[in-house]
């Protein structure tokens, strides 16, 4: 067991091009640290960083068979895949606040989770609600779709989704947290009056 961590990146990168699960959990574990601190680094939002380090990791198994090693690391092709991740990223954000920039605001502001007050800018907080709700991830945006939406059971939802109900359940708590602290930290950003209604509405 101890030795293994005196393997190189290459020797058990050729074990993860045969399949080998467990040695890409070994390179996982060996390298998810930087990666996240790089990431971290440069958006300077911890869930972000989160995100970026699980697809950098996700890219690095569908790509496997192209990894390059550079002195027997495979950690510079982790930092670059999550250089170009970010840059995915931040682009998508500036298009789609663009696209949200042209939509007409909904006549009424969606109730989006417990301990959020109605607004009293409707098209404020729309605005927000939308916006918050697609920088979810998408195993997110699904059970709040099923569960809060769609109105289904725990169970239901575990079903459509392919996972346990106790994993549709936590799942739902964290999706709520995230969505109210995207929803609150949209508001802030989008318009100085934002600052007013929240200060109002939800306890400092």
């Amino acid at each position: 067991m101890g030795g293994e961590s005196d393997v190189s990146d290459e020797v058990l990168w050729r074990q993860v091009i045969n399949g080998d699960g467990e040695a890409f959990g070994l390179l996982f574990d060996r390298h998810h640290e930087r990666v996240g601190r790089h990431a971290l680094k440069i958006l300077g939002v911890p869930h972000l960083a989160e995100e970026i380090t699980a697809v950098v990791f996700y890219e690095a198994w569908r790509r496997r068979a192209n990894i390059r090693m550079v002195s027997h690391s495979m950690l510079p092709w982790l930092l670059v895949t999550a250089n170009n991740i970010v840059r995915n990223h931040v682009r998508q954000q500036r298009r789609y606040r663009h696209f949200l920039s042209q939509l007409p605001a909904p006549e009424d502001a969606a109730d989006i989770a417990d301990g959020v007050a109605e607004a009293d800018d409707a098209r404020i907080m729309s605005s927000a609600v939308r916006e918050a709700f697609a920088q979810l991830k998408p195993r997110e945006r699904d059970v709040l779709t099923l569960c809060v939406i769609q109105g289904l059971g725990a169970r239901e939802t575990g079903v459509a989704l392919g996972v346990a109900e106790g994993t549709v359940k936590s799942r739902l708590h964290r999706a709520k947290l995230r969505l109210g602290a995207l929803f609150g930290e949209i508001v802030r950003e989008q318009e100085p009056e934002a600052q007013t209604i929240l200060g109002r509405r939800t306890p400092s």
